[in-house]
């Protein structure tokens, strides 16, 4: 459904003469209902188009090619159809789809582009009933735009984090070490091509590369504060202070990240005894090496991080960790969600990230093996490695 954009932002009033244009399309969705649709217009091929005025007058009627709708951000080339309005910069408003009981749910444009839009649903359960062009559906969906406006007009403020401060997380240790570049290429093809069911790439944010450098303090005590303490310098300047809680490796873990620590290396243990109390002791410092492919339920809404890194100590750059991680990351939604289905899927997405690695001979089972137990083994196994 496009119209002008006053419809999403209420910059102007709704007239009645304002125009709307179904456009037909294909079905997109992974699921009925879906929580996000991703539409890409090159893929729809022709449409049928039907403009009306938002007092359900018709307009007009004709077809279009959809890599056609939106070459700069506007919709010219339907302008003959909805003739001299004032609203001449078309948009996507929404994606409708039928629901189950003969009405409808909707989805709310929230980030458009040349080549695709992203909709996500704002309805709980299908609402209005009738066929389209009559707009049984235009008043609640425009009520829920507003009710939602600070998510759905803001850039990724539709973004919510379930077990917010804990980490949730599965490990491989790939062992034989693969190339990471192309084991990190290999999984990317999953999401792309449908083979992990009902997931996509995340939007427009589907591939991460992240190279630095991790000087890490196994924390004893208190034990109220037991786990590591990590500092990885920034791009500008200064560090952040990576916290993870935990006694023993586990599949959760309580996590907490400070920005702007402006010390320098020689500081640190200075810093963590000092300032935060606590009783540690330097770990060998290494290079992280990692790739990131982030996954997409479009199904539920929730995206997931599949990463491959490689961690070699500075001063011993032949012990290595090889590792591939399975996280969940965030949720894209504005409706109340189920956060134990987020427990559910991972284990799916676990269960088949452990049959690609086992079938390619560098891991069967995961575990949740941690850099601090690593970096434990290694200096045990040597004690020449120091901090230093």
């Amino acid at each position: 459904m496009l119209g002008g954009v006053h419809l999403l932002n209420r910059i102007a009033p709704r007239h009645e003469d304002d125009p709307l244009v179904p456009v037909e399309v294909p079905p997109q969705e992974v699921c009925r209902p879906a929580t996000t649709v991703i539409v890409r217009w090159g893929l729809l091929g022709t449409c049928s188009v039907t403009a009306l005025s938002s007092a359900g007058t018709r307009l007009g009627t004709g077809w279009i090619n959809g890599e056609d709708l939106f070459p700069d951000g506007l919709g010219p080339v339907l302008h003959d159809l909805i003739g001299t309005q004032p609203s001449t910069s078309l948009v996507p408003l929404r994606y409708l789809t039928e629901g189950p009981n003969g009405g409808y749910h909707g989805y709310a444009q929230i980030e458009f582009h040349p080549e695709d839009g992203c909709f996500l649903r704002t309805t709980q359960t299908s609402i209005g009933h009738g066929p389209v062009e009559a707009l049984p559906w235009l008043a609640h969906l425009l009520a829920k735009r507003h009710a939602s406006s600070m998510a759905l007009n803001n850039h990724r403020r539709y973004f919510r984090l379930h077990f917010e401060g804990t980490e949730l997380e599965f490990k491989y240790t790939l062992d034989p070490e693969p190339d990471i570049w192309a084991a990190a290429m290999e999984l990317l093809k999953a999401p792309r091509h449908g083979e992990l069911d009902g997931c996509r790439p995340e939007f427009r944010n589907e591939f991460q590369i992240h190279h630095t450098e991790n000087h890490l303090f196994d924390v004893l005590g208190p034990s109220t504060e037991t786990g590591y303490a990590s500092f990885i310098p920034t791009v500008t300047a200064g560090h952040v202070l990576k916290r993870k809680y935990f006694e023993e490796d586990s599949f959760a873990r309580r996590e907490e990240l400070v920005h702007g620590i402006d010390i320098t290396p020689d500081r640190f243990e200075t810093y963590l005894r000092d300032e935060l109390g606590l009783h540690v002791r330097a770990m060998p410092p290494f290079q992280r090496v990692r790739y990131d492919i982030q996954c997409e339920s479009l199904r539920t809404g929730h995206i997931y991080g599949i990463i491959l890194d490689r961690c070699a100590l500075l001063a011993a750059p032949e012990v290595v960790l090889s590792q591939c991680e399975l996280d969940y990351l965030r949720s894209r939604s504005v409706l109340q969600q189920d956060r134990d289905e987020v427990l559910s899927e991972m284990h799916r997405i676990d269960t088949w990230l452990s049959s690609h690695l086992s079938s390619r001979g560098w891991a069967t089972e995961h575990t949740f093996y941690s850099k601090r137990s690593f970096l434990r083994e290694a200096v045990a196994a040597r004690s020449d490695l120091t901090s230093s």
